[in-house]
């Protein structure tokens, strides 16, 4: 039988935006057929049926938890409306093409052209390293000066995390396993450091990082996250211009793991 779908599972360029994907049936199946578009975000999860033991009526009000029973039925948080929403508000804004319009500061302009134009002789940012990074700064620095629309996507960030952990604001950036964190939180790093040592006085942006690990060994990779590290990402992965890498000797990183911390 003509399976198309394992012929060709991948159709897009890991550096570029993607423009196509595979269509899925209500089941999460490939229908073999290929759509001109990018793919929504969307939860698609298989849940199988509760075996009915004692005490199950409390158990499965425990939802989307991980088994922690961090989440009940009404505490259900969906984030894909909102990271549809603002997909293309991003992609509008990348799209302009002179600078001077990105309502950035020009150390993150300059940042964002490396970053999109480079030509790196060693590895390359994958397309969503770069968005991730770009969401982030969208919403840090484009956000606040977009009229209601702006408004709106930071009121709704706020009363997230007010309804969740009130007085600690987050920001989640999510990406598949193997896209590349690490490379994320150096050109996050970077580009926070950056601004914070060439602006003192802006509230926006910071030279001082607590990382927390799940554990020790991830917790030694990420050495290459401090700018004095012989193998540090900002050099030696050419994600910062050579006249802004001093900037980075002015952060304060600190890396733990979970248990220490």
């Amino acid at each position: 039988m003509d399976n198309r779908f394992f012929d060709q599972p991948i159709l897009n360029s890991p550096y570029e935006y993607p423009r196509q994907h595979w269509e899925l049936d209500d089941q999460g199946q490939p229908t073999q057929q290929i759509i001109e578009s990018r793919r929504r975000a969307e939860f698609i999860t298989a849940i199988p049926t509760p075996r009915k033991r004692k005490g199950s009526a409390h158990q499965q009000q425990l939802v989307l938890d991980e088994g922690k029973g961090l989440s009940t039925a009404e505490q259900q948080y969906d984030p894909t409306p909102v990271i549809n929403a603002l997909r293309p508000r991003v992609d509008r804004w990348r799209g302009r093409p002179n600078p001077a319009d990105w309502q950035v500061t020009p150390e993150t302009a300059r940042l964002l052209q490396h970053w999109r134009q480079h030509p790196f002789g060693n590895i390359r940012p994958f397309f969503c390293q770069v968005e991730a990074v770009e969401t982030a700064i969208w919403l840090t620095e484009v956000a606040p000066n977009a009229g209601k629309t702006g408004k709106d996507f930071l009121d709704h960030l706020t009363n997230a995390n007010n309804d969740a952990n009130p007085g600690l604001l987050r920001l989640a950036l999510k990406l598949a396993t193997g896209a590349g964190k690490t490379t994320v939180m150096a050109m996050l790093i970077a580009w926070q450091t950056i601004n914070a040592v060439r602006r003192p006085t802006s509230r926006r942006f910071t030279r001082g990082f607590l990382v927390v690990t799940p554990g020790l060994t991830t917790r030694d990779r990420l050495r290459v996250l401090q700018p004095n590290d012989p193998d540090s990402y900002y050099a030696s992965r050419e994600l910062v211009p050579g006249d802004m890498l001093g900037d980075l000797d002015r952060a304060k990183i600190v890396i733990t793991n979970y248990h220490a911390f």
